[in-house]
């Protein structure tokens, strides 16, 4: 299907840039990366395999089984690619730094060439002006601590306070922002509930215990980068969420929809804020055979205080507690809890696009928990045709940032405090079990030739950063 063919009537002409007044001179602008999706050099100064290393080459478990030993060449296109983000006009730039680049195998001393890579990174953004906002964890375990029990054991909470010390260490004189963990929903529910991501686990009970390592994880290095600063330390963690409501008023579908938002919004929300795991949530599992596996301190470690929410949204979901015949219960013997479309426009990645649902997923973030929070991910792929100059007309993705930049302002008139917007992503890139046929980037890339092109998406943007702030 063409990326024509996905679009509503609103997104069949580019909005052109303008000012958006609510996003005003203290908002943070960005683009976001990875660094499995862009770095290649999979084997290079050191690295060991992670656990995305593995799955790749796991028979089906990617498209036309692609894996990301190359993916943007990043690792040796740094320049270009700083010069790249430097164009586009931001003042922020998300990455990841690569767990088995910086610390091989998962323990021992960090990996010196590895330090240098990310030293050449910061240095060269901090020079462009440019402020590095950095995330511990994108989901490259070291396969060795995967070996070992992965997420779902303990000890693997602790192997990460110790990556996060090193990495603090070495970049922490130049680095003020912070993000522990990026989306664990995702590490745990697609890498160990359902098996669609690395390491392909299906073990429902697992992935709950690797929810709380996960989380605990978070806690352990949140201190020991609070205990090692000297200087500005802005520190969070990133989930993605989205708006959950009831298909109608019916009983089970709001009982759908509070399942639903349990298991993806409160059981992470609640104990980082909170302090404590949510009821109803532990009462569901507890009839699933299911205990989350809570020590003495854990909860006050994961309860430490955060500076911002990173919120990651793509897509909101209503939910329906019956199946298409009626039935309350499923063929596994669970209540149901069925995602019913809202028959909106789709994009390449088959996701339903409901940009009012961000705006009233960050008044009930605010109202429900108060932290600060930054968009750390929005944006859409699409089925871009590129030009024979490499040229992207990509209306649609225009439409779908100008749509999202909207409902954020929104929000902030709304009185929820959002400190900054960073569009997924810079590059084309590869996209995780999809491989590289889903484009998300505000710049091409000719996988063939690694070929950077600025598509009419990263030339809306850029022009929507300078005029919203009045240069």
């Amino acid at each position: 299907m063409t990326a024509t063919a996905k679009s509503s009537p609103d997104l069949a002409a580019a909005p052109a840039p303008a000012a958006i007044p609510e996003l005003s001179a203290d908002f943070r602008w960005g683009v976001a990366t990875s660094a499995y999706q862009i770095e290649g050099a999979a084997d290079a100064d050191g690295r060991t395999p992670s656990i995305w290393d593995t799955f790749c080459r796991v028979p089906g478990a990617v498209v036309r089984g692609e894996n990301g030993d190359v993916a943007c060449d990043h690792y040796h296109r740094t320049a270009e690619d700083l010069a790249v983000i430097a164009g586009l006009g931001v003042d922020c730039y998300r990455f990841s730094l690569s767990w088995p680049r910086v610390q091989p195998g998962g323990r021992g001393p960090a990996n010196p060439r590895g330090i240098a890579f990310y030293d050449r990174l910061v240095d060269g953004l901090l020079e462009r002006g440019i402020t590095p906002w950095l995330t511990l964890y994108h989901w490259d375990l070291p396969q060795e601590l995967e070996d070992a029990g992965g997420w779902p054991a303990r000890d693997t909470a602790h192997r990460f306070a110790e990556y996060a010390e090193l990495a603090y260490r070495a970049l922490g004189d130049r680095v003020t922002h912070w993000t522990t963990l990026n989306e664990p929903w995702c590490s745990a529910m697609l890498g160990y509930a359902e098996g669609v991501h690395a390491p392909g686990r299906r073990d429902f009970g697992a992935a709950m215990s690797a929810v709380h390592h996960l989380l605990l994880g978070h806690g352990l290095a949140a201190g020991r980068l609070r205990d090692l600063a000297r200087g500005p330390l802005e520190l969070g963690i990133t989930l993605n969420l989205g708006r959950g409501t009831p298909a109608t008023d019916a009983p089970a579908d709001r009982e759908a929809a509070r399942r639903a938002d349990g298991l993806g919004t409160r059981l992470y929300l609640d104990p980082l804020v909170h302090g404590r795991y949510p009821e109803d949530v532990v009462a569901d599992l507890a009839a699933r055979d299911v205990t989350l596996p809570v020590r003495d301190g854990d909860l006050a470690a994961i309860s430490a205080p955060l500076d911002v929410l990173g919120v990651n949204y793509y897509s909101s979901h209503q939910f329906s507690g019956t199946t298409e015949d009626g039935a309350t219960t499923g063929e596994d013997g669970l209540p149901v809890v069925r995602a019913v479309p809202f028959g909106r426009p789709r994009t390449a990645m088959d996701w339903e696009i409901v940009p009012e649902g961000l705006t009233e997923l960050l008044l009930r973030l605010h109202r429900d928990y108060g932290l600060p929070m930054v968009i750390t991910e929005n944006g859409a792929a699409f089925d871009d045709v590129a030009e024979e100059d490499g040229a992207v007309r990509d209306v649609d993705r225009i439409g779908y940032l100008d749509q999202h930049l909207r409902a954020v302002a929104a929000a902030r008139a709304g009185g929820a405090r959002v400190d900054g917007y960073f569009a997924w992503s810079l590059l084309d890139n590869f996209e995780w079990a999809e491989g590289y046929g889903k484009r998300f980037g505000l710049v091409r890339v000719d996988y063939d030739t690694q070929r950077r092109t600025v598509k009419d998406s990263g030339h809306w943007y850029r022009e929507t950063v300078r005029l919203t702030r009045g240069r």
